[in-house]
């Protein structure tokens, strides 16, 4: 077989019309591009729906895409943007329901299987409960830096931003977390080590 292209081969194939090409695109990102959307609207039907929408939505716009940049942080722009307004239209749903009293079952009862298995233990899904109170800006950051675990300058360009924008804003993404952390969650806190006995 011949060796594999790289993702610049395959977008100037895509541009040329070579569907197969970017379906190698799709075959490569599709599971990080998944990953993300679940991040983002925390429902595994949702994040499919996301997901093939935003492959949609790149091959579209695939001749726009520039040469020399990267593909990986381009359709994950497309895939967050999706999710984010995914995530309002359902808030906005979620707000009336809540207030007359029809849903109350905390966001992560609807997380699959496999997700329910690694969000088993109370550290974890405390964890969980303390991201879910930031704003949506530092959960975005902290979930592509640390859960996706993009560069800085990938999420750069994910979420349209200088990487200095990036770097301040994961710093106080992670105060934040720390603060409610501190406030709300002391269980999370990491174990002191040394007994106290110091200077």
């Amino acid at each position: 077989m011949s060796p594999e292209r790289d993702d610049a081969e395959l977008v100037t194939e895509a541009q040329a019309g070579d569907t197969t090409a970017f379906g190698e695109l799709v075959r490569r990102y599709q599971e990080v591009a998944f990953r993300t959307a679940y991040l983002v609207v925390r429902d595994a039907a949702a994040a499919e729906d996301v997901t093939q929408e935003a492959f949609v939505r790149a091959y579209r716009a695939i001749e726009s895409f520039r040469a020399g940049d990267p593909f990986r942080p381009w359709v994950l722009r497309i895939v967050t943007n999706l999710a984010l307004n995914e995530v309002r239209g359902r808030g906005r749903r979620a707000g009336l329901l809540q207030r007359v009293g029809l849903l109350q079952r905390p966001e992560f009862e609807s997380v699959p299987a496999a997700e329910a298995v690694a969000l088993a233990t109370e550290r974890q899904r405390q964890l969980w409960r303390a991201l879910s109170e930031l704003p949506d800006d530092d959960r975005l950051v902290l979930y592509l830096r640390y859960f996706v675990e993009l560069q800085e300058k990938e999420i750069a360009v994910v979420i349209g931003k200088a990487p200095g924008t990036v770097k301040s804003r994961l710093h106080r993404s992670g105060e934040r977390l720390r603060r409610v952390i501190e406030t709300r969650y002391p269980g999370l806190r990491p174990a002191e080590s040394g007994g106290g006995s110091g200077g």
